[in-house]
């Protein structure tokens, strides 16, 4: 049994606490160039309606940005299977293909177990400078993703930082206004001349007779140079002559988007996002990430490196070592209390054998339970020490009775055990009653508490087996008379003997007064209870409590539609005073992104602030408590927007952030408008609450402005205007007044005047045709306007 639960313990998960999460089930895709409002109809509804009464559904919710992307979440029962789970979603999803826009199912929607925040932090940066944010991006995406996607528990992997390498077509409006080229004829030139083409042989079968050789011949396939790129034709005139790209177009290689910036301590970088696989061993997935890592830094190219800004493993594996070294002093401190007791060193070793077999036995169980090595288990484990060695004390008292009565110690062992044995199994029955009901409680707490209650259960009907076999064996064959122990040992037991029987007869005088006084029994612990009750009610409560886990979460969010360079001024800032605060080694930011949103904007930033190991943390200032006070009070001082540092979730997918569902809101509110005033109602009253609770913050999406544009169809028609075209982006925008619109609020009556702004179509330029905008207000976070011809 003990080499069985050895074996089960290098192949047990370990994490910090039980997996008491419910599984979530993740769909993303992307729809190119659609607004929130876009999204949320053609592709969310469509997904979630299919998606409604998948089995063992708790609820699910979806996130549509004005970047394009859509994001659902499907959370299940947490006592179901995550594999079993995600089989479901998929299958509900391809129902729903069939009513999705071509470019979402060309784009393909991805379907995955979901983990909210990531477990690792890789950070690739350039010491010296050599190296911008694309080319290091780059270079994750094309040497390092998909190596670490096959690391053993790594479920997925995501880079912030710029976009991936893309050859960008920068058109000039006036060459295309004189020309007559509209920008969807540009993109039917690339996507005719930019193809793949296969050939086929020369001189393969079926041929004549004699052909000696068989060739396949290679053409030309995809373009890679922006001067090929510049050289594809758009259009051929009649006079012979040929529009090329490199005539309307200024061709280089750079990033597909813009609207991502990952830094390291201020300097650019690469951040590498790896996700742990639910149910993994987090700590051998670490593992595994650091070793191909180093593996992979030895084909860096010159002025490239890479630390670990971030590892959640590092607080369960500080975790684990102080519970192993409290376990081993817990088992030190039996063992002398036993030694003093009973006085020998024979009688000593058994119950010291039993220790061990009884805790490692009862890995045994774990795997069919699905039980994890984690802080309760280990806890459950140093209180059963005391527990388990009783059964095996009473067992080698009992045989040392009859051993001093002349008996031999064969005869010795079973006269005891028929003596012990109903006593035994009785302690046994009556612990495991103690312990076993808290397994049962329901939900989330009863899933945490459970590995902790049924460890020391199973520990100790293990201690009970070993007290009818092991104990009995071992006392029969190593238990001898006792004989008077001589020299400093024999002095210090005389000594013990005394002091304790003196005890234990104050013990008895003190007992038998307080069962004739009863009503000074009675009273003594009614005045502990009311004071227990009193301090017990001063004290903070909470699910579980606030630690130092080595690093803090930090959200930045500035007005609404703050452009990317507002935020990364002030991102700058953040990142100077964190370089300066004591006890922090890493800053990681990534600018564009909200850890607590899921979704990517031009107003929103994210902080992973990495404190030094906790051994190099010894001044008071270099405390965890101390560290998140300096932080936030700085951040107070910050004037750009709202910054807050707050602590990662004590359990992963366990936290509290507020989650408005839209699904429900759309049931009571057929107008987004009305909801969005709705939400904003809630959060002035929860900002209200929060700043008479001292906490400023309020983390979550608000309603940013943009710009609704609304063609006359039959106009457009009549001059035969491509309208895809016009909404591809097939002109330029421009404003002729303010560059920067006020943000309107429904319960404002008054009109502003309205801002016109104009789009030119060059495909207009001969009749003098142009398409003309006009702003109207019409709710919080829309502009809808008026064209004409």
């Amino acid at each position: 049994m003990t080499l069985i639960g050895g074996v089960c313990i290098l192949a047990l998960p370990i994490a910090q606490y039980p997996q008491i999460a419910p599984p979530e089930i993740q769909v993303q895709t992307h729809f190119t160039g659609a607004d929130a409002l876009t999204i949320e109809q053609s592709v969310a509804a469509p997904i979630e309606q299919q998606m409604s009464g998948v089995d063992n559904m708790n609820y699910m919710y979806s996130i549509n940005a004005n970047s394009g992307d859509i994001r659902l979440i499907v959370n299940f029962d947490v006592a179901t299977d995550p594999n079993i789970d995600q089989v479901l979603t998929q299958i509900r999803v391809s129902q729903a293909q069939s009513q999705l826009p071509a470019d979402v199912n060309n784009y393909g929607l991805t379907v995955k177990k979901s983990t909210t925040a990531p477990l690792m932090l890789i950070s690739v940066y350039s010491p010296k400078g050599s190296y911008d944010g694309t080319f290091l991006a780059n270079y994750g995406y094309i040497n390092l993703f998909d190596p670490l996607t096959r690391v053993p528990g790594i479920g997925n992997v995501q880079i912030f930082g710029a976009g991936q390498y893309a050859m960008r077509l920068w058109v000039k409006p006036d060459q295309l206004a004189k020309l007559g080229i509209t920008v969807p004829d540009i993109i039917t030139a690339v996507q005719k001349q930019n193809t793949v083409n296969p050939a086929g042989q020369v001189g393969s079968e079926p041929i004549p007779s004699g052909q000696k050789f068989t060739y396949t011949v290679r053409a030309q396939g995809r373009l890679q140079t922006p001067e090929e790129f510049g050289e594809i034709v758009v259009r051929a005139n009649a006079d012979g002559s040929f529009v090329r790209v490199k005539d309307i177009a200024r061709i280089d290689l750079g990033a597909q988007t813009y609207n991502l910036k990952g830094r390291l301590n201020g300097q650019p970088a690469a951040i590498l996002a790896v996700y742990q696989l639910p149910g993994t061993n987090a700590v051998k997935a670490a593992q595994g990430v650091r070793k191909l890592m180093a593996e992979a830094k030895q084909r860096f190219p010159a002025d490239m490196d890479y630390v670990v800004s971030l590892d959640q493993t590092l607080s369960v594996t500080e975790g684990m070592r102080e519970i192993l070294k409290t376990l081993f002093e817990a088992l030190a401190l039996v063992v002398l209390v036993v030694f003093i007791f009973l006085q020998g060193w024979r009688a000593t070793l058994i119950p010291l054998c039993a220790v061990p077999v009884s805790l490692i036995g009862t890995f045994v169980v774990f795997p069919l339970f699905g039980f994890s090595i984690n802080t309760l288990s280990l806890f459950g484990l140093v209180l059963a020490i005391g527990l388990v060695v009783d059964d095996a004390i009473v067992v080698v008292e009992a045989v040392e009775r009859h051993i001093e009565e002349g008996m031999s110690p064969r005869d010795a062992t079973l006269q005891a055990m028929r003596e012990v044995s109903g006593v035994v199994i009785g302690v046994a029955l009556v612990l495991s009653a103690v312990f076993v009901p808290t397994a049962f409680l329901p939900g989330i707490t009863g899933r945490l508490y459970q590995q902790f209650a049924l460890t020391i259960a199973i520990s100790v009907i293990f201690s009970a087996f070993n007290a009818l076999s092991l104990s009995p064996a071992l006392s029969a064959m190593l238990l001898r008379p006792r004989k008077k122990t001589r020299g400093p040992v024999g002095w210090f037991f005389d000594r013990f003997n005394r002091v304790f029987g003196k005890a234990t007869h104050g013990y008895v005088n003190w007992s038998r007064l307080a069962i004739r006084k009863s009503f000074l029994s009675f009273g003594l612990l009614v005045a502990l209870a009311v004071g227990a009750g009193l301090f017990g009610s001063r004290l903070p409560s909470g699910f579980l409590p606030e630690e130092d886990q080595g690093y803090i979460y930090l959200a930045l969010q500035l007005p609404d539609a703050a452009s990317l360079e507002r935020t990364d001024q002030a991102c700058r800032k953040i990142e100077d005073f964190l370089s300066k605060t004591p006890g922090v080694q890493y800053t990681t930011s990534v600018i564009g992104f909200s850890l607590l949103s899921l979704v990517q904007n031009t107003y929103s930033a994210f902080f992973f602030v990495t404190f030094k190991p906790w051994s190099e943390r010894t001044k008071p200032e270099e405390q965890y408590a101390a560290i998140k006070a300096n932080i936030n009070k700085q951040l107070a001082a910050l004037t750009e927007g709202i910054a807050f540092a707050f602590p990662p979730p004590a359990i992963p997918g366990v936290g509290d952030i507020f989650r408005c569902s839209q699904q429900a809101a759309r049931a009571r509110y057929a107008d987004p408008n009305l909801f969005a005033e709705c939400s904003a109602g809630f959060r002035q009253g929860r900002s209200r609450q929060s700043h008479q609770a001292g906490d400023r913050s309020w983390p979550g999406l608000s309603d940013a402005p943009d710009v609704h544009g609304r063609f006359f169809r039959e106009l457009l028609q009549s001059v035969r205007t491509n309208m895809a075209g016009i909404y591809r982006g097939g002109g330029r925008l421009s404003h002729r007044r303010e560059k920067r619109w006020p943000i309107l609020r429904p319960q404002r009556q008054r009109q502003p005047s309205p801002a016109r702004c104009h789009f030119k179509y060059p495909e207009h330029r001969r009749s003098g045709i142009h398409v003309a905008l006009q702003r109207i207000p019409r709710g919080p976070n829309q502009r809808f306007c008026r064209a004409w011809l």
